[in-house]
């Protein structure tokens, strides 16, 4: 039989040795008892290496990354750095820095009413216009607002018709049509908006069938649209189609797919006539009656009858980045290349001017953006050249927007306390995972870096209808974003001090 001793039982036992042969004794120890000191950075040398964050996490699929010193930009660690990847809701921060640098963080946007033939007591002799001017963050409230003041400022009546314009931005259906139709994430683009062109679906079921509703709906309005309609049809799949006609929406849900109530937001594909038929209902609760909606591509000899002016960009991007909105994201990029001169007649078109500002302000070697918002995977981007656009623009404000992410204790729980603090952009797609931003060290020192983690082959295989919500794509995700965690750890170890 063998006996086996534990390293805690063979120390217990040498201890009691020492203390036996020296009792009785009341000399002084031969030799001074003080603690040896550890070489230096020994901390370090206790840090996770790549390789064991990187396999512990049985992440499929390649993961790039690039960290850097915020006020040098010396690389001080990089994987598969300069290799471009989908840089998904990453993009945004490039968004940001594009905004800022071509309509300042003052700018405001404003949606303007406007009249034409003049205005002859209190009846617009011609036609009335709602002017969109390119507001991400109009809402139904923002509207009521508007038609309350047209009837403070004394107009009772319309004699002519009730114009849309949209066209301050390419009036486009959707932002990636690689997306199923039925995401609110991915709605149509024009040079107005209300409620990031989204419209609301409740159904509740009764005794005689289904009750549904389409609304404009904010914190305080819930008014019914018309140019969206929803039909409950008996089948189990699909669970929504689409069908686009030249007035309205059209919706069908699955009957199989309902429960007894619930409630979604469903894209809006023309942004005109949706922002339209909410104010002509919210203007006719006022008194003034206008004619359905008719959206027009220019804007005519009009006069300006009142505006209503947005937040400060400032303040928009600080919600962009914190909610991650595609919308406000196109239309802010848009706009910058609009006021770069450009007229884009797509999201691509755009964002390749973006690529170009990218190249020339930031520095960054070979930026390739599809959009302004990250949804479409045919982006590329590596983690190099983000890094090096951080730390261009480290005295832009974009540290000041960026949303804290939490560093986690060892339940896995978001820690409050932990000394090293992160300020960065999430980025997430399926089978697509990214973080960059900056981290401050527990001894102040700043770093910059990025972290895109991507399985490709996987997304590859993925049809229009899987995008939404694929088997496998969160247990995936919530591995990638443990990687980027542990990589922090890493680094704010490594590289403190």
């Amino acid at each position: 039989m063998s006996v086996r001793y534990s390293r805690r039982s063979i120390l217990t036992a040498a201890l009691a040795g020492l203390l036996t042969a020296r009792a009785g004794q009341a000399a002084p120890p031969d030799t001074s008892l003080r603690p040896v000191l550890r070489p230096g950075g020994h901390h370090k040398r206790a840090a996770d290496s790549i390789d064991d964050i990187l396999g512990g996490a049985q992440l499929l699929g390649r993961v790039a990354f690039t960290v850097a010193d915020a006020q040098t930009g010396d690389v001080l660690e990089g994987r598969d750095d300069l290799r471009g990847k989908p840089p998904a809701s990453v993009t945004k921060a490039l968004t940001a820095l594009y905004a800022l640098d071509m309509l300042g963080p003052d700018h405001r946007f404003e949606t303007r009413i406007m009249a034409t033939g003049g205005i002859k007591d209190g009846a617009i002799q011609g036609d009335l216009i709602l002017a969109g001017g390119c507001d991400p963050t109009l809402d139904t409230d923002g509207l009521a607002e508007l038609a309350a003041t047209l009837k403070t400022a004394g107009v009772s009546s319309v004699k002519g018709d009730f114009l849309v314009y949209d066209a301050a931005l390419p009036v486009l259906s959707r932002i990636d049509p690689e997306q199923p139709d039925h995401v609110g994430y991915n709605p149509g683009i024009s040079g107005i908006a209300l409620n990031f062109n989204r419209v609301h679906f409740e159904w509740k079921r009764g005794s005689s069938g289904y009750a549904v509703t389409m609304q404009g709906r904010s914190a305080r309005h819930r008014p019914g649209v018309g140019m969206a309609s929803m039909r409950v049809e008996d089948r189990s799949m699909p669970v929504y189609t689409y069908r686009e006609t030249a007035a309205r929406d059209e919706w069908s849900v699955a009957r199989g797919a309902l429960g007894q109530e619930g409630a979604r937001w469903l894209p809006v594909r023309k942004p005109g006539l949706y922002a339209g038929d909410v104010f002509a209902t919210l203007a006719a609760a006022q008194g003034v009656r206008l004619k359905a909606p008719k959206t027009v591509s220019s804007l005519p000899e009009s006069e300006l009858v009142l505006a209503q002016r947005s937040a400060p960009l400032r303040d928009i991007l600080k919600d962009m980045l914190r909610y991650s909105t595609n919308l406000t994201a196109e239309m802010l990029g848009l706009s910058a290349s609009m006021m770069r001169g450009l007229q884009p007649a797509s999201l691509a078109a755009s964002a390749a001017e973006m690529s170009r500002w990218a190249k020339a302000e930031l520095g960054m070697n070979s930026p390739a953006l599809v959009d302004h918002s990250g949804l479409g995977d045919a982006s590329s981007l590596t983690t190099r050249d983000m890094v090096r656009a951080l730390v261009t623009a480290e005295s832009s404000g974009l540290r000041a927007i960026l949303k804290p992410v939490a560093m986690r204790d060892a339940k896995g729980r978001p820690d409050k306390t932990h000394p090293v603090k992160v300020l960065a952009k999430t980025g997430t797609l399926n089978f697509v995972s990214c973080l960059a931003g900056y981290i401050t060290a527990s001894d102040g020192r700043e770093l910059a870096f990025a972290i895109f983690a991507a399985d490709e082959d996987i997304r590859a295989t993925l049809t229009r209808a899987q995008r939404e919500s694929p088997r496998g794509g969160r247990s995936w995700n919530a591995r990638a974003k443990r990687v980027q965690l542990a990589l922090i750890e890493r680094w704010s170890l490594v590289y403190a001090g």
